[in-house]
């Protein structure tokens, strides 16, 4: 099945646009089963362009901030998180693993305190999930930070964000 790319387009400091998009899915639309927990749980293909001149390295987060219940959300879920990603890389393929990651990525830990990906598995109702994606006027040196330790650390040194927003909402329930 071919699925249109729509992008998320965020404008830079300066001018200019970064885009994020999945050729999964679109922006805004619905998360294929095969990146959830009902699938493979495998991270979804992820191409951006537009990355500033002066980016010394990328960060990605995907959080859901939808948890547990849309209706009545209490914390935002992280499901990933990325640094150092070298500003040359302009991919990340389906399912990409640890030592797949581009050279001189390193992993910080999601919300099931590990390393790597975690795909949508929403215990009611339909969420959303952000992968953001953004560019930094330095490496970071840090040790497996989670989301926040990686938000400090990147205060005053984003050029640039893009986001792209996939939903999900569970079969079973």
């Amino acid at each position: 099945m071919l699925v249109p790319i729509v992008t998320a387009v965020v404008a830079l400091i300066g001018g200019g646009t970064m885009e994020l998009r999945s050729p999964a899915f679109p922006h805004n639309g619905a998360i294929p089963r095969t990146y959830t927990c009902e699938g493979a749980d495998v991270s979804p293909p992820l191409q951006w362009h537009g990355v500033p001149p002066g980016t010394k390295s990328m960060a990605l987060i995907v959080d859901d901030p939808d948890a547990p219940d849309p209706r009545a959300p209490r914390r935002t879920w992280v499901h990933w998180v990325l640094f150092n990603i070298p500003p040359t890389a302009t991919a990340l393929p389906e399912g990409v693993r640890s030592d797949q990651l581009p050279h001189g990525t390193r992993e910080g830990i999601n919300d099931w305190k590990r390393t790597g990906y975690g795909g949508p598995c929403p215990p009611i109702g339909r969420h959303r999930y952000f992968f953001k994606l953004y560019a930094l006027d330095t490496p970071l040196e840090l040790d497996k930070p989670t989301k926040a330790e990686l938000e400090t650390a990147m205060r005053g040194h984003i050029l640039a964000e893009a986001v792209l927003i996939g939903t999900y909402q569970r079969s079973s329930r």
